[in-house]
């Protein structure tokens, strides 16, 4: 597969199969993921991957501690607050563009509360990830994270697994320090649920588009 390929084919998939990767191809993709790049090569990356039991287990803490009416308590701050004009146009339009395709109206809110709790429920995913970085390090780290996890999320697609980077993992990071081995020095940025996907699930067919060329990009010279 081309690098262009697989960027054209990732997508963030909500629906999954029962069926674990093999630990062997988890660890040949993580361990190829080790060659991105980032400043300095300082490569403030930590990653905690979940499955089986521990998996389970961090699940119901998270999603205890969200039924309980604990407020999320991130580090960073996360990527949807103060967005404005054509960023939050653009955020909207994706989050109906995603209630569409479960057949769920803006305006049932309760339907979608019950839909953003499957983001801490993995959206059934047999795997996640947890990012962190150390809380000393600033903005110009998190492009090095973000550079890290595109390149993972590449190397899933050309392995033929599916994935979804979520802000949301982020949210309640007490319940996943309790059974993650997170550095003590270090915070949560973002986590990634991965598997095999539900291909018939509508959730994973949804379409949001991008914006034209000459919106985000220009040329000089």
């Amino acid at each position: 597969m081309h690098v262009s390929d697989a960027i054209i084919k990732r997508r963030s998939v909500r629906a999954y199969q029962n069926k674990q990767v093999p630990n062997e191809l988890i660890k040949k993709i993580f361990l190829q993921a080790q060659d991105s790049p980032s400043n300095c090569n300082t490569q403030p990356w930590h990653v905690v991957v979940v499955s089986g039991d521990v998996r389970d287990k961090i699940e119901k803490a998270m999603v205890s501690e969200i039924m309980s009416g604990k407020a999320p308590t991130p580090f960073f701050q996360p990527g949807d607050q103060g967005l404005k004009d054509q960023y939050r146009k653009r955020q909207i339009d994706c989050a109906i563009s995603l209630y569409d395709s479960v057949d769920i109206k803006y305006e049932e809110k309760e339907k979608r509360q019950q839909l953003m709790l499957k983001n801490w429920q993995f959206f059934g995913a047999p795997h996640a990830a947890f990012f962190s970085m150390p809380k000393t390090m600033k903005e110009i780290n998190a492009v090095d994270m973000g550079i890290y996890l595109q390149t993972l999320m590449l190397l899933m697609t050309e392995n033929g697994i599916a994935c979804c980077p979520q802000g949301a993992l982020a949210m309640y990071p007490n319940a996943v320090q309790e059974v993650a081995n997170i550095p003590e020095d270090n915070a949560i940025m973002f986590g990634l649920s991965f598997g095999y996907a539900q291909e018939d699930a509508a959730i994973n067919h949804f379409e949001v588009g991008r914006e034209d060329l000459s919106t985000n990009v220009e040329f000089l010279g």
